[in-house]
């Protein structure tokens, strides 16, 4: 009776797609081999309905592998798909003992085309399974990074670039309103995540978040990429306005000087990165009644009034700068709260002078011995 073959003679090109592998996308050959076994192990399983794992043995200067499969030898079988007991190896050699491998070959002819194109499609999967995890492991170091990649596309409104041999789409929601490209250019992104999908990892980007603006001060300015300098605090409008605050770990640096540059030439180039949306660089203070002033700049505030358990504050400031404190649309007044993270109220000077002339005529009414309650609830204005 003729022996079994468990010899396959395989295609020159699969190794060299096996050295490509390795190459070009730096999947070792060793990662192909172990989802091979795991592919012919699920064939042979339909195939013959007998649970036993698969040991692949290659050739490669005779361009085959051997299929065998392969069970270890233990005192107690805990998994039957990769084990067999002392007690039935040596019913086939009494040589075997614990820790010895028994290999039987597969016949390759009965193994069939159906079963290795089903393992090619097994292995197929694999290596995309690998590859997504490869990419995605090398693109989370790029996360919430600056990096300068290329335009090679534009559809519609949505520009797509390329970054790492892989396409990110600029949706019109992550561009400035005055951002205009063409294919070819050179551009800056922010990288705001990357998420899993069905198709691999998506790289998601953006010119319009705080961390987009926080990234190119970190560029612009030393200090900060020093750590002598620290932004305390980004907020953003797109397009309008961003406020940041920042603060200095040596109290011979000025903070805010250093991101300001020698007549502007560091905000200056960051402005015109943006399009020329406004910035306003802040010293942060921890006194939240001072730091809210800071924050309303560039309007000047003549009294903050809080209520600390609220994170309620009421600003006043003087007429002429109410408009400049609340900004076009709001937009000042918004950041401004964002950063601080109070809600801030703002109220012009006129107004508390009415309101102190009319508690004081209501005190001078209830008489004087209630005068000071109220000129102390309502504190000084000027």
């Amino acid at each position: 009776m003729a022996k079994k073959s468990s010899t396959l003679t395989l295609q020159a090109d699969f190794y060299d797609a096996l050295s490509d592998l390795e190459t070009e996308r730096g999947i070792k050959k060793e990662v192909f081999i172990a989802a091979l076994q795991d592919a012919l192990t699920s064939a042979y399983k339909k195939q013959y309905g007998v649970p036993k794992a698969i040991k692949i043995i290659m050739t490669p200067e005779l361009k085959t592998f051997h299929i065998y499969t392969c069970q270890k030898v233990v005192e107690q079988v805990e998994e039957r798909e990769t084990e067999i007991s002392l007690e039935d190896a040596r019913l086939v050699d009494k040589k075997y003992k614990v820790g010895d491998e028994i290999l039987g070959p597969v016949d390759a002819n009965e193994f069939g085309r159906i079963v290795a194109q089903m393992a090619k499609q097994i292995v197929t999967q694999k290596l995309r399974a690998v590859e997504s995890e490869k990419a995605y492991s090398e693109l989370a170091e790029k996360e919430e990074q600056l990096i300068t990649c290329v335009v090679h596309r534009i559809d519609g409104k949505n520009v797509c670039v390329e970054i790492q041999k892989m396409e990110a789409v600029l949706y019109p929601k992550d561009q400035l309103p005055g951002d205009k490209f063409k294919v070819g250019d050179k551009i800056k992104v922010f990288v705001r995540g990357i998420k899993t999908t069905a198709r691999g990892p998506q790289i998601l980007v953006t010119r319009t978040a705080p961390g987009f603006v926080r990234k190119l001060f970190e560029i612009e300015v030393p200090e900060i990429s020093s750590g002598v300098v620290v932004i305390k605090g980004i907020v953003r409008e797109a397009g309008l306005r961003t406020k940041m605050a920042v603060y200095a770990t040596d109290s011979g640096v000025d903070a805010v000087g250093a991101c300001v540059g020698n007549r502007g030439s560091r905000v200056n180039s960051i402005i015109s990165e943006i399009g020329g949306e406004k910035i306003d660089i802040i010293p942060w203070h921890e006194d939240p009644l001072e730091y809210i002033a800071r924050a309303l700049l560039p309007a000047k505030v003549v009294m903050v009034e809080a209520k600390e358990d609220e994170r309620v504050a009421r600003v006043v400031v003087m007429d002429d700068q109410l408009s400049l404190a609340i900004g076009r649309e709001g937009v000042n007044a918004r950041l401004a709260a964002k950063l601080t993270g109070w809600k801030i109220d703002i109220k012009p000077y006129s107004t508390m002078e009415q309101e102190v002339k009319a508690a004081t005529e209501r005190a001078e009414q209830m008489g004087s011995d209630n005068f000071d309650v109220f000129d102390e609830d309502l504190g000084e204005l000027d």
